[in-house]
């Protein structure tokens, strides 16, 4: 078998290092998959994605973290080309919850000898701008002002991912506030007032064990999460309380059967967060699930999901 492997340079726990470029090639290659490796600026992985289907390749293997493997859904979606993940990123999240493995040797073999899997996609558009896709969660409020301070202070101070989400989770809790919107969910329309607003691709769980892990990615429906908490410490102590599996009824609200959704508010431009990348959007916002449009390379032994 030959495929073409993309790597976002510089991404997770990618390198430009030609000794880590020789240690996929290897590990690719002793699964079977003869690799042409090649290394990208995290721009480019979404053209050069576009570029693998219009050439009409079977197969396009795409290494490094969320952000990248969903700027590579967004151009595999929809195609006959089937998208082969190597999980190099910091969470993995998206990798996680297919039972793709961590560990590269494995990962590689998975590709090369697991079974194709549709899943679903999660879909924003935001005004008249091109829709964006993404494979995990979007939100809108605390989290994505949290990663808008965390990327200031890596490229400012040069801090670490972790040591910057920390400062910046506790500066935005200082500055907690809510934003008000109006949601469409299934054409009926709510006013809410909300710190956090989440939207997951199919349902993410919230108690311990496995908070933040879905069981399914084919189930055809978006996870829209309301947090309801009104202080800073009704919001610690809500996020506390489903960790531990004890939610209250008005901590987390949860709506179920959502297939569209259309977010808006009296500000013209809001933040938003896709799969942990961050943007300042027009309003209103209108999200939808896109399903069984991405062909995935899963391991043979991950339970099916039906579409």
């Amino acid at each position: 078998m030959r495929a073409t492997v993309l790597l976002n340079r510089g991404g997770g726990s990618v390198t430009d290092d030609e000794t880590q470029v020789d240690l996929i090639t290897r590990a690719l290659l002793e699964a079977g998959i003869d690799a042409n490796v090649c290394p990208v600026d995290g721009g480019e992985i979404e053209g050069s994605c576009r570029a693998a289907v219009e050439r009409g390749d079977p197969m396009l293997i795409v290494g490094g973290g969320d952000g990248t493997i969903s700027a590579a859904a967004g151009a595999l979606a929809g195609t006959d080309t089937v998208l082969g993940v190597l999980p190099l990123g910091t969470l993995n999240h998206f990798a996680k919850d297919l039972g793709i493995p961590l560990d590269l040797g494995q990962a590689a073999m998975a590709i090369a000898q697991g079974r194709e899997q549709r899943v679903d996609v999660a879909e924003m558009s935001a005004g008249s701008a091109a829709p964006r896709l993404f494979v995990n969660n979007s939100a809108v409020g605390l989290y994505p002002l949290m990663v808008l301070d965390r990327e200031s202070q890596q490229q400012r101070l040069g801090r670490s991912k972790w040591l910057a989400m920390a400062v910046a989770s506790t500066r935005t809790l200082v500055r907690f506030r809510h934003q008000r919107l109006t949601l469409t969910v299934n054409d009926q329309q709510k006013k809410i007032d909300t710190p956090l607003l989440f939207v997951g691709n199919n349902d993410y769980r919230l108690e311990l064990p496995g908070a933040g892990t879905r069981e399914s990615l084919s189930d055809g429906q978006l996870c829209v999460m309301v947090l309801r908490k009104d202080t800073r410490m009704g919001l610690i102590a809500s996020v506390v309380r489903a960790l531990a599996g004890r939610t209250r009824p008005d901590d987390m609200v949860k709506l179920d059967g959502v297939e569209s959704l259309r977010v808006d508010s009296r500000k013209r431009r809001l933040p938003v967060s896709l799969d942990g990348e961050t943007c300042n959007v027009a309003t209103p916002l209108d999200y939808r699930i896109r399903k069984g449009a991405l062909r995935v390379m899963v391991p043979p032994e991950a339970a099916p999901d039906a579409v």
